[in-house]
């Protein structure tokens, strides 16, 4: 297994991005301006995007693992990669995410506890309803682990 940073191209990764975040508009917003890490396993399984906050805060942008290899781990390898690379930099290491109820406890498992929220974030910004687990989401949930 290899974690390497993708510099170039990072829309190849369009798919794995959609997952995660399912408005392309939205995606491009921080795609460029964020450091992009993929997961390769003979071929790619997870993808990540982190942008800094300033204020000694990294936070997750996009996080990704193909369906095909759920519940293998990749998720956790690629936050504790994270967490081990930045934490000479960075204090906090954020994600924000919505109140579903198949997100929230996979980042509670990484160590993540909740911070705040934004009201009304995903009506207010995405072109349509979003909804995962059969929950719609509406409110952004942020979540912090100390790094």
């Amino acid at each position: 297994m290899k974690i390497r940073e993708v510099n170039e191209n990072k829309k190849q990764f369009i798919s794995l991005l959609l997952l995660a975040d399912e408005q392309e508009s939205m995606v491009d917003c921080y795609l460029e301006k964020g450091t992009m890490y993929v997961i390769e396993d003979n071929d790619v399984k997870a993808e990540c995007v982190v942008t800094d906050e300033g204020n000694g805060i990294l936070e997750i942008k996009n996080i990704a693992v193909d369906p095909k290899y759920h519940r293998m781990g990749y998720g956790k390898v690629m936050i504790d990669f994270l967490a081990n690379k930045y934490e000479k930099e960075y204090s906090i290491l954020q994600v924000g995410t919505g109140d579903s109820p198949l997100t929230i406890p996979f980042y509670e498992k990484c160590g993540f506890v909740r911070s705040h929220s934004i009201p009304n974030f995903f009506a207010d910004n995405y072109n349509h309803p979003i909804y995962e687990g059969g929950v719609q989401l509406i409110d952004m949930v942020y979540l912090q682990r100390h790094i």
